[in-house]
């Protein structure tokens, strides 16, 4: 039964009072009533009012297998009857161990296409962020320790979105977010992304999109990957790693890249004895149509970030796996001070392994990769069919379920929306209306359903999503709601 009216008044007082929350203007948050979230069932959240809304981004690019998953409610409750934390220092649990073992099998399930060592090694975490920080640490740890010297720098490719502590804003950086603590990051060389957007700065007619033309996906992989070249040969000898979001770029704007430039971009790395981070906190666990997106290239990383998805959206938790080399690198005797120190309280969480091993077996069960290979398909189509002629739709790109829908003022000529109008924004609130919760990034409207979603939702949710930007986008600026 959804909470009475007094109760969402209470809530919403004492939300506006003590909460603040995360990405959200607050002087605005404040000024109208929240979405309280009561519970959910299926692919959709229901608040305490008792109305509904499609998890359009799947409760922040979490959720795999929608609410309330009976193998994954059930996993925590036999967990619960065990025990549900202990700490991993000096002491391990069978849920972490037998997740890595899981983990490890499933992250070296594809043969690369070039050569890479296996990742044997799993270090847990509790969010995407700390799960950077650790890759960070074994980079620069591994030369230090290997070389008896360090490097003191990073390359990353230009836009990633990494988190938000303090090692994850470094390879991260993006002005209009961490402005503020550009003095306190450490020292990174960005290489431009294969966006080929670059390459075509003025809209063509109606029906053209740039991320969907062969000829500027070239050109763009092309110009990243000579930036790239030009970038080792200038400080090859100094960068620990290259930080990169394969084959999709998430919080930085939703920028696909085009076929190649992972594998190009890996290979080159390899070759000057810089290691790659695979940040797959965002794309992993199927949100690509494949388990990693680095499989759809068929390359292995030598560190790779996983999170968000892993426990199924059920609850925080984050890997770090690498290569034996890597590891071995960290060990020695105490007295040489090898050891990774680094560690959280609930690090390798019980509970939150198990929802993983659970989610992970429904993956397998249900076919969840594939579908989500099928929905990409779906989202795709049916957006070009039904944007190639919106006058305000810039550019639509996918990966798997991961869909950003770019606004515009105007494409011929091209020209953004004034920033401070918010569209994006505005997008999203009228979707919120009519039922689905979705969020912006920018005048970029994102799309994650979770990749195991029935197509009846989805297209449900498509239709919601068309339609908000039509409301939105033939209202006169400025005029109310």
């Amino acid at each position: 039964m959804p909470i009475a009216a007094p109760d969402t008044e209470r809530l919403t007082r004492l939300d506006h009072a003590h909460v603040w929350h995360p990405f959200t203007p607050m002087r605005q948050w404040r000024g109208r009533a929240p979405v309280i979230i009561e519970r959910g069932e299926g692919f959709e959240l229901i608040d305490t009012h008792g109305r509904r809304y499609i998890d359009g981004y799947s409760s922040l690019w979490c959720n795999v297998h929608g609410h309330r998953v009976p193998e994954i409610d059930t996993a925590i409750r036999e967990q619960l009857d065990r025990v549900a934390h202990a700490t991993m220092l000096g002491a391990a649990t069978a849920p972490a161990i037998e997740l890595a073992a899981d983990l490890v099998g499933r992250c070296n399930a594809v043969e690369p296409a070039t050569p890479g060592a296996r990742l044997t090694k799993v270090f847990y975490t509790d969010a995407g962020a700390t799960a950077t920080e650790v890759a960070l640490k074994m980079a620069a740890g591994f030369h230090h320790h290997r070389a008896g010297r360090g490097r003191d720098l990073f390359l990353a490719v230009a836009g990633g979105y990494h988190g938000d502590t303090m090692g994850a804003i470094s390879v991260g950086f993006l002005p209009a977010m961490h402005g503020p603590y550009e003095r306190f990051v450490f020292d990174v060389r960005r290489v431009p992304a294969p966006d080929p957007r670059a390459q075509a700065p003025t809209a063509g007619a109606a029906g053209e999109w740039p991320s969907w033309d062969r000829e500027r996906g070239v050109a763009a992989v092309d110009a990243a990957l000579a930036a790239l070249d030009r970038a080792l040969d200038e400080f090859g000898d100094r960068a620990c790693a290259l930080m990169i979001e394969p084959i999709m770029q998430g919080a930085g704007g939703m920028v696909a890249h085009p076929p190649g430039y992972l594998a190009g971009a890996v290979e080159r790395c390899r070759s000057r004895g810089v290691l790659v981070i695979a940040d797959e906190v965002a794309t992993g666990i199927a949100r690509t149509g494949a388990f990693l997106a680095c499989d759809t290239e068929r390359v292995r990383p030598d560190i790779l970030c996983l999170a968000k998805g892993l426990s199924g959206g059920y609850l925080p938790l984050a890997a770090t796996l690498c290569t034996e080399e890597i590891a071995s690198a960290f060990e020695g005797e105490p007295h040489e001070h090898k050891t990774l120190y680094h560690g959280h309280t609930y690090t390798g969480n019980p509970l939150a392994c198990a929802a993983a091993i659970a989610s992970l077996e429904l993956i397998d069960e249900r076919g969840v990769v594939e579908n989500a290979r099928r929905l990409g398909g779906v989202i795709r189509d049916r957006l070009r069919a039904a944007l190639a002629c919106h006058p305000h739709v810039g550019d639509v790109r996918s990966r798997g379920v991961m869909t950003g829908i770019e606004l515009v003022e105007s494409r011929d000529p091209w020209a953004p929306f004034d920033p401070a109008r918010g569209v994006g924004a505005e997008v999203c609130d009228e979707a919120r209306r009519r039922g689905l919760m979705i969020r912006p990034l920018g005048d970029v409207v994102v799309l994650n359903p979770a990749p195991a979603m029935d197509e009846g939702t989805l297209g449900r949710a498509l239709d919601l999503v068309l339609e908000a930007i039509d409301a939105v986008t033939r209202r006169p600026a400025g005029r109310p709601r």
